[in-house]
């Protein structure tokens, strides 16, 4: 059976390490997935994160699989 994980939007609030309030009050510590870290993306403090995935057994930290990209921004 595939671990159930939950898809959250959230906003970043420090850099090192990634810590992300969420939408629903929580506070998660989050690490950044393979696909994002393989094409250069980086989170910079402030950014809108539209997908982190949290899963059922430990709620506490999060991958960030989606960033939203600023569109006052030159990357």
């Amino acid at each position: 059976m595939k671990e159930q994980k939950w898809i959250h939007g959230g906003l970043i609030s420090e850099s090192r390490p990634l810590q992300i309030p969420l939408d629903n009050e929580d506070l998660i510590l989050g690490y950044v997935s393979g696909r994002v870290r393989s094409s250069f993306i980086r989170i910079p403090p402030w950014d809108r994160v539209n997908k982190s995935e949290v899963s059922a057994y430990d709620s506490t930290r999060g991958r960030i699989i989606y960033r939203l990209r600023n569109k006052d921004s030159n990357d």
